[in-house]
């Protein structure tokens, strides 16, 4: 007797309920929420100007679409696409060896939070969606004929390259995903480690003549922020100035004692009373300079003890605490919420406050979920579930752990990708400790 649909039925099962979520995402979030990132992006596209602070990829592609639906509407729609064609390519691989299972998964993508976030207008949600659609992509095609399979994993690398360029902080993560994609039937940690450098230096070199060859981005020192960032830190549990620059004893105080917050950067560049700070750096003509850079490696070598003090404050505030999730707020007028007159987005911002609090809603969650797919997925590595569970949630773990060095914001969005590959890469894992559960339970028949 058949006790589940057949395999076509199956499909059609997770077609429908994707086709329903897909519905339910534009109708929640259409237009989508626009963010001051975003902002910045559209008025670059208003100029055609090009910078490197924002992804030159991401207004150059925002740009091609934009006529479809002018303003967010366009990149909404492009975004909520790519995200349901990943759940359900996945959904489809899974469906061949656990059917029953397959149909949860594209459910998953209506869980908090990545559904939250999935209609905010940033480059880091995109940046995942595209990494998991190229993954998802290629976990299908991993057992098909090399005909089918090769022109897919030559997608894959055009969705995972275009993922790079939208955020280069994830150079240090890439090459365990282009591992997968290259070798998506078994995981083998020997060839990964001996692809990682030249994959790294190969895609460093990628947004370098993509930025600056192709699109002529303006420089607009982006890593300037984290020096900022850092010598902030390192002044507050120095108990001493190491920013370049004349200062009043009033502004040294500040620095020292009153700015520092560890959830994020801009505290020095936009909010009172520290917004001084860049202001002292862009007059005097040291941001975006070598001076910059110089102070950040005396501050650094000088005071070793203090600067680590504050980069494990911010990884621990980026893991632990309660950071932004979902954007609301207006633009125009910061005391105010976007979307007040939506009651739809008002239901989503209503789940947003409620969960916030909880483990769900913080990094660290999601670090852990991913190191344990990994560690449950390393028995199964010569299978095509293994290598693509380590493969996604491999990368997901050294993007987290980057953020240690690079980061300057705590909000959950940097999070992205490790919420959809600790998600999906947990129930491929999961299908095949099904199957084999199933195996074990079966005795042989006594002659």
């Amino acid at each position: 007797m058949r006790v589940w649909p057949s395999p076509s039925q199956t499909n059609l099962i997770i077609a429908g309920i994707t086709a329903a979520g897909f519905a339910l995402t534009l109708y929640v979030f259409y237009p989508g929420v626009i963010t001051f990132d975003a902002l910045y992006i559209y008025k670059d596209m208003a100029k055609g100007t090009f910078g490197d602070w924002q992804s030159p990829a991401m207004l150059a592609l925002w740009s091609f679409i934009d006529p479809i639906a002018p303003g967010t509407g366009s990149i909404l729609l492009l975004t909520v696409t790519l995200y349901w064609l990943s759940f359900a390519l996945a959904a489809l691989a899974i469906s061949r060896r656990s059917p029953q299972l397959a149909v949860l998964v594209p459910v998953l993508a209506l869980l908090p939070p990545a559904f939250v976030l999935v209609g905010v207008i940033w480059r880091d949600i995109l940046f995942a969606i595209v990494w998991m659609l190229g993954a998802a992509a290629v976990f299908v095609a991993a057992e098909r004929d090399w005909k089918l399979r090769v022109p897919v994993q030559m997608l894959a690398f055009a969705l995972f390259s275009f993922g790079v360029l939208l955020r280069p902080n994830a150079l240090a993560a890439a090459p365990l995903l282009a591992a997968y994609l290259i070798w998506p039937k078994r995981f083998s940690w020997k060839r990964t480690a001996l692809l990682y450098v030249p994959a790294a230096l190969g895609l460093y070199g990628l947004v370098q003549v993509v930025y600056y060859d192709v699109f002529n981005a303006q420089r607009q020192h982006p890593l300037h922020s984290i020096m900022v960032f850092d010598l902030g830190g390192t002044s507050h549990f120095a108990k001493e100035n190491v920013f370049p620059g004349t200062w009043t004893a009033k502004e040294n105080n500040l620095i020292t004692d009153g700015c520092y917050n560890p959830i994020a950067w801009d505290i020095y560049w936009t909010q009172q009373p520290c917004l001084f700070v860049m202001q002292h750096l862009e007059g005097e003509k040291l941001f975006g300079t070598p001076a910059l850079a110089a102070a950040w490696r005396r501050a650094v070598i000088g005071h070793p003890i203090a600067y680590l003090k504050h980069r494990v404050t911010f990884f621990w505030t980026f893991l632990a605490r309660p950071s932004l999730a979902m954007w609301t707020q207006d633009l125009d007028d910061p005391n105010k919420i976007i979307f007040a007159d939506k009651p739809r987005l008002m239901a989503v911002k209503a789940l947003n406050d409620t969960l916030r609090a909880t483990p769900l809603f913080r990094a660290g969650t999601w670090l852990l979920l991913n190191v344990a797919v990994c560690l449950f997925g390393w028995r199964q590595r010569n299978t095509p579930a293994g290598s693509f569970a380590l493969g996604t949630c491999g990368s997901a773990v050294v993007y987290l752990l980057t953020f240690f060095a690079v980061g300057v914001s705590t909000d959950l969005r940097y999070s992205y990708w490790a919420i959809l590959a600790g998600l999906i890469g947990a129930a491929a894992i999961a299908q095949r400790q099904a199957i084999n559960a199933e195996h074990s339970t079966r005795r042989p028949i006594a002659p």
